[in-house]
């Protein structure tokens, strides 16, 4: 039958009318869609930037908190959640992370922490973060409900890592692709400040073999001098770049560098020693005028006076972990917090890790014992990483407006004996289920053998 033939003709206009009715409909439908809404009604809410409710009601609408208080209206159609005798607080913030870089630490191809080179201010975190990583929902169904990724900063004997390490780049913990779960591509550059190694680990003879002090003090002045003049090229550049536009040949490294050392992102400066903390804060602070944050900071409850009047915010790592000293006190990790609160110095608690990252409420809940007031240790790991890395409009508190990260607990969230009943990331409620979960619900119903016949 020949294509003009009226049939034809008659059949394909009928198609195209029964399309096009269909995308009608289609685009009806999603334009009348009503926005995810949900109320969690009667609990005790801590928001953190303000005071503790009790019997209140948070009402989360399309992904944002719109109210929170005692007489917050629930919107009609709203999905209900009991909150009679549960805490309500925002969503738990590891600032300094390995989520999505690294699987399983002994493999190395489960692990993309790291580039090769010592300086890499080009390459950002989001670009090797693996969404479907296990670690992620096991972090998740303790009330993580956000991290920062962080390149170039390997943990464990290896050590060190490169002198600029990346981007970190924050992310909210669910999503099926990066871009879906991205909160921030870069919130800081990774610096890993140089300390001087009199030993170094030899892997021909799997033993320490140790060099001379002045060899080690040169390595560590020459590599100095190295970020000194990457930051004043990237200055050279990005003014070069400002008057010259496209008749400057583009380079990557240097124009990554350019939110930095403009003073619109913290360098994220790891120190651990008190000489290393005073030196990478006379530098960047004192010397390059530059935003920085101190990251590592495993000595900083040593200097925290001095880290107070220089404004210098800090992220510490764990508590639970043993001095890094012989001759430190036994305590001195789990009251670090509370020596730099009782200084005055802006702090957050992280984990620097990734499998452990569920562990980060009870790591600053140790701190309460040992002299850190509760309101600032749920602070520690909510609001107060979220404004030392520039985040504080989006998420780390429960405010109208801000994205409903949140975790529901049956009992003080920041105590292990505690249950997480719900949590919500993007103002959804996510699943708790596990790869652990999992596999104890297959091996709980696993048949007992039949006794052996005697």
């Amino acid at each position: 039958m020949s294509p003009r033939h009226p049939l034809m003709r008659s059949a394909a206009a009928i198609g195209a009318s029964i399309w096009a009715c269909v995308a009608l409909v289609s685009v009806g439908l999603e334009a009348q869609a009503p926005a995810n809404i949900y109320a969690i009604t009667g609990a005790r809410v801590s928001t953190v930037s303000g005071a503790v409710l009790d019997n209140a009601t948070v009402v989360i609408a399309d992904g944002k908190i719109l109210s929170v208080g005692p007489t917050a209206i629930v919107p009609s159609g709203a999905e209900v959640i009991d909150g009679t005798g549960l805490d309500v607080s925002p969503g738990f913030f590891d600032a300094m992370s390995q989520l999505g870089l690294t699987e399983i630490g002994a493999v190395n191809a489960t692990n993309d922490i790291t580039e090769a080179g010592a300086f890499n201010p080009q390459v950002d975190a989001a670009t090797a973060i693996h969404p479907s990583t296990d670690h992620i929902p096991v972090a998740r169904a303790n009330g993580i409900t956000h991290a920062v990724a962080v390149p170039g900063m390997p943990s464990g004997f290896l050590g060190g890592g490169p002198v600029i390490g990346g981007q970190a780049s924050a992310i909210h913990l669910d999503g099926w692709t990066v871009e879906e779960m991205l909160l921030d591509r870069s919130v800081g550059m990774v610096v890993n400040w140089p300390s001087v190694q009199a030993r170094s680990f030899d892997f021909a003879t799997f033993s320490l073999r140790a060099r001379p002090y002045r060899e080690a003090k040169e390595e560590q002045a020459r590599q100095t001098r190295e970020i000194a003049r990457w930051l004043s090229d990237a200055r050279d550049y990005r003014l070069a770049r400002g008057k010259g536009g496209d008749r400057i040949e583009r380079n990557l490294k240097l124009e990554a560098l350019g939110p930095y050392v403009s003073g619109e992102k913290p360098f994220l400066v790891r120190a651990d020693t008190e000489r290393d903390i005073r030196d990478a804060v006379a530098f960047f602070v004192d010397g390059q005028k530059q935003r920085m944050v101190l990251v590592g900071a495993d000595e900083a409850w040593k200097v925290a006076s001095f880290l107070a009047e220089k404004k210098v915010p800090v992220i510490i790592g764990p508590t639970q972990a043993l001095p890094r000293s012989d001759d430190d006190p036994y305590d001195a990790t789990m009251a670090a917090p509370a020596v730099l609160h009782a200084a005055g110095v802006t702090f957050a608690l992280s984990t620097y890790n990734s499998s452990d990252v569920r562990n980060l409420p009870y790591e600053i809940g140790t701190a309460v014992g040992f002299g850190l007031p509760r309101d600032v240790a749920l602070r520690a790991i909510t609001l107060a990483p979220a404004q030392i890395l520039g985040l504080d409009a989006l998420v780390g508190s429960i405010e109208p407006g801000k994205v409903a990260n949140l975790v529901v607990t049956r009992g003080d969230p920041l105590e292990i004996r505690s249950t997480v009943t719900h949590v919500f990331v993007k103002g959804v409620p996510v699943s708790l289920q596990t790869r652990h979960t999992t596999l104890y619900e297959k091996y709980k119903g696993r048949p007992r053998p039949a006794a052996a016949a005697r």
